[in-house]
């Protein structure tokens, strides 16, 4: 292992210090992360095997609802061990290629959860617009291709910049092998290298415009579209049972975009705000998610409930 303070040419391992300035309190803090974790694994692996066992939730919705089940845990598992092995069991090293190798997950999963919840309002969007026409427009073949479709584009827009990455690794010297942080994330990484890092700040907003931006732009459209036809319907049972479908999408994703951007400002812009306040707000962005959804879909999800409440009773 190289010294912190030494610049290094090619590092082979760095060393995550987890929460700067919380070092002394990181077990304890590692509770409430495991806590969250275990509660967001079992509860999104529940809802999973609801979702596949009982045949009439088979239908877009639900499958949509399965799909970010899957992908919070992707997500959530990408990160903890690692962490709590830095918290709990103090093994901060990390090799280079397993560091870029988690980066790329963490950042491939948020760009596939912010893409699913893109197709689950534009899933709302035609069975509340053009209810006549759902059955028809969300096949499961197309259901299929989109999901395809939203791992290939996240893994194809994020691979560049640990290229990028990864080619300075060999040409370029480091200022420390130390990452303040209690993951590989991005800029974290970049702060390591020695030199013009423009570049991979530039392609990091880019690829956060590309996939962030651009889909919470077409899930505010799809709203603004649906709440301007529930708004007409005739009968208010109507409108209040089309708006109920909607409840937990919305509660989901304006939590997720909520800590993303709160994280990507603070990260960006809050230089006088504490290093700490930065990596457990990033944290909490990775882990609160994949622990809130299962509850929100649980709890407001008539169908979801219903289920629940049958396979508990039997």
């Amino acid at each position: 292992m190289y010294p912190p303070n030494m610049t290094v040419f090619m590092p082979s391992v760095l060393t995550l210090i987890g929460i700067p300035g919380l070092e002394s309190v990181q077990c304890w803090i590692g509770i409430p992360f495991c806590a969250m974790y275990l509660i967001g694994m079992i509860g999104n692996s529940f809802l999973l095997f609801i979702i596949k066992a009982e045949h009439s939730l088979h239908e877009p919705m639900y499958i949509f609802v399965g799909m970010l089940g899957a992908t919070d845990i992707a997500l959530a598992s990408s990160i903890m061990p690692k962490m709590l092995g830095v918290f709990w069991f103090h093994i901060p090293e990390i090799y280079f290629d397993s560091c870029l190798l988690q980066m790329w997950l963490i950042h491939t999963f948020q760009g596939v959860e912010s893409g699913i919840l893109l197709a689950m309002a534009l899933d709302r969007y035609v069975a509340i617009c053009y209810p006549l026409r759902h059955g028809t427009i969300f096949t499961n073949q197309l259901i299929t291709q989109m999901g395809a479709f939203l791992v290939v584009r996240a893994a194809v827009l994020i691979s560049p910049g640990i290229v990028l990455i990864k080619f300075q690794h060999q040409f370029q010297l480091y200022h420390t092998t130390v990452i303040s942080h209690s993951y590989c994330e991005h800029m974290a990484i970049v702060k390591l290298i020695v030199g013009n890092v423009r570049v991979n700040k530039i392609y990091g907003l880019f690829v956060a415009f590309a996939i962030s931006v651009f889909d919470l732009t077409f899930i505010t459209l799809s709203y603004v579209q649906i709440f301007i036809t529930v708004f007409h319907l005739p009968q208010k049972e109507a409108r209040f049972k089309a708006f109920n479908t909607c409840v937990a999408h919305i509660c989901v994703f304006l939590q997720f975009y909520f800590l993303a951007f709160f994280s990507f400002f603070t990260h960006r812009f809050g230089s006088h705000i504490p290093p700490y306040i930065h990596i457990l707000f990033s944290s909490m962005y990775l882990l609160v998610p994949p622990f809130l959804n299962p509850l929100v879909y649980g709890l407001k999800t008539k169908q979801i409930r219903l289920n629940v409440a049958k396979m508990c009773c039997s």
